[in-house]
């Protein structure tokens, strides 16, 4: 199923413009699994709600498929919704947990209690929780609650499923295990999925594609190897994985540190003021000469494998971080060259 949403706006009352949606757009393939990836306030969750039909726009439209589903519930949407707290029945069992959605459903259109058993029975093997049918909530751990949480939601047979901070609750080694666990199941099931996060690894490992929002706002949309490699905005480089940001000049196109020309790509002719960002990874050791700088090491911490030095640099630059292999042994206060494999360049907030 093809989800797009159009031209989105909704307001809050009583909320400043930059917790609002202002004209998002977002179009989904079927069976692709979407991320929206952004900071509290950004509206990623707002936006997932819309299209759940939990809230309603106060401009714009929603389309499954071809047919206009802005005015219609959640339930004529057929969407399977995943919340962060689980949000399951703590009075039932497992298995009627599970079959809760189709329980429910008006007489024509619900199945025979045999079907339903069946049908929670298949997705508890599916989620790998066979044999739990009996348990309560409480006898579970926070990633077996989300794999039921997630049964739930597929066994209506969903158009669409939707994850709201999906592990969220959960420790960092249960999010990690759980992470494959998803995409295993969706590459199973096809359901067109859309899942919000803070997380970038969460978005970056999961997700075909990202959608990067940011005060309202869709700043970039690409494969994670795009949003990472060649960040549309700035907001996105500062964003998605680690980076720093260094004041530079562009002369007809060469980029400046004071009056020492870095050895990057011409920048398309510009001329002014712009903003260089850098990941610690681009950064390495210089061999001298005129393609090096001189950096001062201002702090050294060790990180794994690799030692992470920041540094200061001239012509009030600013700060940056580096990587370098454990076994060189910075000192604060020596000065090193330096030299950028790599960067992108930013000119009133478009790459160069």
């Amino acid at each position: 199923m093809r989800i797009r949403a159009t031209d989105i706006i909704k307001r809050f009352e009583g909320v400043t413009a930059r917790a609002a949606l202002n004209g998002v757009s977002l179009d989904v393939a079927s069976g692709e699994l979407m991320a929206l990836l952004g900071p509290s306030g950004s509206g990623k969750t707002t936006l997932l709600r819309i299209i759940a039909g939990l809230d309603v726009a106060d401009e714009g439209s929603v389309f499954f498929g071809d047919e206009d589903a802005s005015r219609k519930s959640v339930q004529e949407r057929r969407v399977g919704f995943v919340f962060q707290n689980y949000a399951l029945f703590k009075h039932m069992t497992v298995a009627e947990n599970i079959a809760f959605g189709l329980e429910v459903r008006d007489r024509k259109s619900r199945p025979p209690k045999a079907d339903i058993r069946r049908r929670a029975l298949e997705l508890l093997d599916l989620v790998q929780l066979s044999g739990l049918e009996n348990r309560r909530p409480s006898q579970l751990s926070g990633g077996q609650r989300q794999r039921v949480a997630l049964a739930r939601a597929l066994a209506v047979e969903p158009k669409v499923l939707l994850l709201d901070e999906p592990f969220g609750a959960l420790d960092a080694k249960v999010r990690r295990d759980l992470r494959g666990w998803l995409r295993e199941i969706h590459d199973r099931t096809g359901h067109t999925t859309i899942f919000v996060t803070h997380d970038q690894d969460e978005a970056l490992e999961l997700a075909d594609r990202v959608a990067v929002l940011s005060m309202g706002r869709i700043e970039q949309i690409g494969s994670p190897d795009e949003v990472y490699d060649h960040p549309a905005t700035p907001f996105v480089h500062g964003f998605i994985g680690e980076a720093s940001s260094l004041n530079v000049e562009l002369r007809e196109g060469r980029v400046f540190i004071g009056e020492h020309q870095l050895p990057l790509p011409p920048q398309g002719g510009k001329s002014g003021r712009g903003q260089l960002f850098v990941r610690p990874q681009d950064v390495v050791i210089g061999e001298g000469g005129s393609a090096a700088l001189e950096a001062e090491i201002v702090a050294v911490r060790r990180t794994g494998a690799t030692r992470r030095a920041e540094l200061v640099i001239p012509a009030d630059a600013g700060h940056l971080e580096m990587d370098a292999p454990a076994s060189i042994n910075f000192r604060s206060g020596e000065k090193i060259p330096i030299r950028f494999v790599r960067g992108t360049v930013f000119v009133n907030g478009h790459a160069g």
